[in-house]
């Protein structure tokens, strides 16, 4: 039998399960309590943020049921007769419930002659019809449609929502997963619930006991080993070139994608520099790291003068930008870890 993917089996199914999107739920709580429904909405924002999961509470909370609501995927109905399919249905009322409501999930994948026939509709709605239109490129949108909808931007859930997410749904699965470990859960999930969760399965699915390592997380995911990114951030301590060149090198070697080997670089860094001036929070932050890593981090943060600082953190953040880019991912590192080490 096959397994449900856990991004459709914790999928939230009320507003109060929602996370990190307080300031759409409570607009869309108060324009439910007030009665105040617009005809057209539009969802942006990147993958994985939870766009057409809120679309769907939105529609069971105006109190659509499920034979009223329509989820069409623009992506594969993109032509102009599939919108105008769509707006001889919209004319007809509702089975049972107030509103129909039409759920466009890639919203930005139609057609301009598609676009222009859901534009008549949009202009002269039936009073029982909602729209909804979810994007990741919101850009892509004809002006004409953005000015007749009520515009939602979803936010990014923040590392700490996406590391929790993923401890409490080990959990609810039978297995441990230890703050180091959900860390990087959360750092590889990027941003995206749908992803820290696809991962996570994955992890899951091949562990042979119930307890997870960050050992097990590297080796199902292909994430960079501790030691790698410890050796590039070491080289820049030690002003040793030859140590980051082979760092990266190695990394490479190792088919690790640069942009995340990077990544947990900024993301070490960043812990040394909260070390080194948050003291509070110092036990937290020991729980979110391997006892090697805290030993190592706590050393560069206790050191002065030290060259893990925010000049140099800095000047990584502007070559991060160019790994996505480089026609060799592992140059940018190479150029940044140059400039640092070359700097007097």
């Amino acid at each position: 039998m096959q397994e449900t993917a856990y991004y459709r089996k914790y999928r939230p199914q009320a507003f109060k399960e929602v996370l990190g999107q307080d300031h759409i739920v409570k607009v869309l709580e108060s324009s439910i309590d007030l009665e105040n429904i617009f005809h057209a909405y539009i969802f942006s924002g990147s993958r994985g943020t939870g766009k057409t999961s809120i679309a769907r509470i939105f529609a069971k909370e105006i109190g659509t049921s499920a034979n009223d609501i329509t989820e069409i995927d623009a992506a594969s109905n993109t032509g102009v007769d599939d919108i105008r399919a769509l707006n001889e249905s919209v004319s007809t009322l509702p089975f049972e419930s107030k509103y129909k409501v039409y759920i466009l999930d890639e919203a930005h994948m139609l057609s301009k002659s598609a676009w222009n026939a859901l534009l008549k509709t949009l202009e002269e709605p039936p009073k029982h019809v909602v729209f909804i239109l979810a994007t990741t490129e919101v850009n892509k949108i004809p002006e004409t449609i953005v000015s007749r909808c009520q515009c939602f931007l979803f936010k990014k859930p923040t590392h700490k929502v996406l590391r929790d997410v993923a401890i409490n749904i080990a959990k609810k699965e039978g297995f441990t997963l230890d703050p180091v470990s959900a860390d990087l859960v959360a750092l590889l999930g990027d941003g995206s619930f749908r992803d820290t969760q696809s991962i996570l399965q994955k992890i899951i699915g091949s562990s042979k006991d119930k307890k997870i390592s960050v050992e097990e997380v590297e080796m199902v995911t292909g994430a960079p080993k501790g030691e790698l990114v410890n050796d590039f951030i070491r080289a820049i301590d030690e002003n040793n070139l030859e140590l980051g060149m082979n760092a990266v090198t190695k990394a490479s070697d190792s088919n690790i994608d640069m942009l995340l080997y990077f990544k947990l670089v900024l993301h070490k860094m960043r812990w040394v520099l909260l070390l080194r001036n948050l003291k509070s929070s110092e036990g937290k932050l020991q729980e979110e790291m391997t006892d090697t890593d805290f030993k190592f981090l706590k050393g560069l943060a206790d050191k002065k003068p030290s060259k893990i600082n925010s000049e140099t953190l800095l000047i990584l953040l502007s070559y991060y930008d160019m790994v996505a880019k480089a026609y060799i991912p592992e140059l940018p590192l190479e150029l940044a870890l140059g400039k640092i080490i070359s700097k007097e």
